[in-house]
């Protein structure tokens, strides 16, 4: 045989009459696709503005070093990560490769230059097949998934809704028609590659694996004599796969192929550690979200992005007690309403009863926070922060969440108990209805004076937050971190009753206008204080000051006090006299490790403390709601089927053997303690705050 140069015809025999109709129906595909997108597009132009374009370069960048590590999929799911990598980098060499082949054919080929020839199309062909193959083990791995393995987190069933109420079958069959489909296109490309080899049998298609391989099975079936018309036939299914797939992307799962790169690039790396303000033109029309159109087209972004992947339903401690949030459930409902709003919808997804009173395709009368999403799933977020970091594609639940919270202040639909817990917050400036002055009386059990910082300076402002000052079971705990710091030589005080809630619950829970007031007031008696920095027991007044206070114009410097603990001993400012050899687990607050990612402080402090420390399963920044947050600590939970720090204690007793569940929030010390209690687990495990710990190594 001759030699011949390693090429490919694109169209092999076929007529110009052929040809054309593939192009004409291409334009059909891409037509239907563009309509789409459109569609999605006006959608997203209904919402409000959202500043999202700075640093626009650097957003690109980190999305595509997401995208192209997997890293937010192989988080907590390493067989999930390993099968979306294949399946994420074969689609990607599979679409450059069509790219190429466009150029090549349909451009270049006109200047009389072909880009698919040579050794170019050698290498082109090898990385494409093998690509291929493994695009295909990734498909067959989440099918597998899906058909047999069936993780808990891929179950539809709704949480706040009764079998009869709605229909989520459809869900299903979009998964199996995208993975379906992908296969299909896999597998037939390799097809009319082996049909294509086997015909013509020139020697350097070796260069393509899978496909000579398929030309050698071809071959053992004697079918060599069928291979042109074979590949005629399989190439025309290819096409008309490939087509409906292209057209069917805008109305189906796959739409995440595209959206979920645009979402990873416009997310807030802030996002739930500082909440937005509201605008004062959407003040005119009250306090939160109303109506679909309240939403920002980034919050529009997130519904559709939600790839139904299940992995915030199954982080979410609310939904693991029993109530009627799911953070998935919630962002498909505000999917589907928005799109039943514009006329655009998936062309399978969820069904909605009409005894459900979901109020499709209406706007006239329709609330957001209350007719879409119930007062009571908003109500059961802790505001953990859970969702957002497990979500992979960058969706921030917990904004939204808040924003309709709002609505529900702003409308007093709310439970009475966190209603009166607001009203003292506003009245005392602290939750418990406690007169100002009593703030700093926890200090007079200590034989030593504490500073007055509005009076005289000091190194350091201890903000003590509202349940460490008021609360008489943490007021101990209190005069052991003044303690431990006075025998250090650490000069600190206080702002005493110039303190006031640093409003980070407060905020969470929707009260936007009465966080702002708490901010301005504790700014306003900063600036008047003398001191360098600022240290908290509080993990939430932590992140309130760190995060947000700067958007109001209070900047500081502020240490969580395991932080500061952790310096103190790396400087050797404390010394420990003894070791201690209790076997213990360390419980990460969510406000610290999630929220603020600081994890490696307090464990610091324990490896000094020489402790055994024994890790629950879910740490660090996959750590596992008390239930307190975003205001929870204020409601009335008596119906909650297993509270999570119940849940919880049960996860440490696991562990085996443990002395002691160390935390490092008064908050956690208030609800674990009383966890061990109502979970009959009295005199098995006990609660004990981290300084008290170092005060006994002391």
């Amino acid at each position: 045989m001759p030699d011949v140069v390693p090429t490919r015809e694109i169209f092999r025999n076929f007529s110009f009459l052929l040809q054309l109709i593939f192009y004409i129906f291409s334009i059909v595909g891409m037509a239907i696709f563009c309509y789409g997108f459109y569609k999605r597009f006006r959608k997203y132009c209904r919402g409000r503005p959202a500043y999202r374009f700075n640093n626009l370069g650097k957003r690109i960048m980190r999305a595509m070093s997401i995208m192209a590590r997997n890293s937010t999929i192989f988080k907590q799911d390493v067989y999930a990560g390993l099968a979306h990598f294949l399946i994420f980098l074969g689609f990607v060499f599979l679409f450059i490769g069509t790219v190429i082949v466009f150029i090549d054919h349909d451009m270049l080929r006109f200047l009389g230059f072909h880009l698919l020839r040579g050794s170019f199309y050698l290498i082109f062909s090898l990385v494409l097949d093998v690509w291929g193959v493994l695009f295909l083990i990734g498909l067959l791995m989440m099918m597998i998934r899906r058909g047999f393995l069936r993780p808990p987190q891929l179950d539809y069933a709704r949480v706040d809704r009764k079998e009869g109420e709605y229909q989520r079958s459809g869900y299903r069959v979009d998964d199996w028609i995208f993975f379906g489909l992908l296969f299909v296109i896999g597998i037939t490309g390799f097809l009319i590659e082996g049909f294509r080899i086997a015909a013509d049998r020139l020697a350097f298609e070796v260069w393509s694996p899978a496909g000579w391989l398929i030309a050698n099975i071809t071959d053992s079936f004697g079918l060599v004599s069928w291979a042109n018309s074979l590949h005629a036939y399989t190439w025309w299914f290819h096409a008309i796969v490939v087509m409906v797939f292209i057209a069917s992307i805008p109305f189906s799962k796959a739409m995440h192929i595209i959206l979920d790169f645009v979402n990873l690039a416009f997310t807030d790396e802030l996002a739930a550690r500082r909440l937005p303000r509201i605008p004062e033109e959407a003040m005119k029309k009250g306090m939160g979200y109303q109506i679909i159109e309240d939403f920002t087209w980034k919050e529009l972004l997130d519904f559709d992005s939600c790839t139904k992947c299940g992995r915030c339903h199954d982080a979410c401690p609310a939904c693991a007690s029993g109530t009627p949030l799911s953070p998935r459930d919630l962002i498909l409902d505000l999917r589907t309403y928005a799109d039943s709003t514009i006329g655009l919808n998936e062309w399978v997804g969820q069904r909605l009863d009409g005894d459900s009173k979901w109020p499709a395709g209406k706007t006239e009368g329709v609330t957001v926070a209350g007719d879409v999403i119930s007062p009571e799933t908003l109500w059961a977020c802790t505001t953990c922060m859970a969702c957002i970091e497990a979500c992979p594609v960058g969706i921030e639940h917990l904004t939204s969440i808040v924003q309709m919270r709002r609505r529900l202040v702003d409308e007093g639909k709310m439970d009475s108990m966190l209603q009166d817990s607001l009203m003292n917050v506003g009245d005392y400036g602290n939750s418990f209805g406690q007169p100002e002055r009593m703030r700093g009386t926890w200090t007079q059990g200590l034989d030593f004076a504490v500073k007055d910082v509005r009076k005289e300076a000091a190194e350091y402002l201890w903000f003590v937050g509202d349940y460490a000052s008021f609360d008489p079971r943490l007021q101990d705990i209190s005069r052991t971190v003044a303690r431990v710091l006075s025998k250090a030589g650490i000069d600190f005080g206080l702002l005493y009753d110039g303190e006031k809630n640093a409003g980070n619950d407060v905020r969470r829970v929707g009260e936007e206008g009465l966080f702002e007031m708490l901010v301005e007031d504790n700014i306003a008696v900063l600036q008047k204080a003398k001191f360098k920095e600022i240290f908290t027991t509080d993990p939430h007044s932590f992140n309130t000051i760190k995060n947000e206070y700067p958007e109001f114009g209070g900047g500081y410097s502020i240490y969580h006090y395991t932080g500061l603990l952790a310096k103190l001993i790396d400087e050797g400012k404390i010394k420990f006299s003894r070791k201690l050899h209790h076997r213990i687990t360390y419980h990460d607050p969510c406000y610290l490790g999630r929220y603020n990612k600081e994890v490696d402080a307090p464990r610091r402090v324990l490896e000094a403390l020489g402790v055994g420390l024994y890790e629950m399963p879910r740490c660090g920044t996959n750590t596992f709601c008390c239930g307190a947050g975003g205001g929870r600590i204020w409601m009335d939970d008596s119906d909650i089927e297993e509270r999570p720090s119940e849940m919880r204690i049960k996860e440490a007793l696991a562990l085996g053997d443990i002395d002691y569940f160390v935390v490092a929030c008064p908050k956690d010390f208030t609800m674990y303690s009383d966890a061990v209690k109502t979970s009959g687990n009295e005199g098995k495990i006990e609660v004990k705050d981290i300084i008290q710990l170092v005060e006994e190594a002391l």
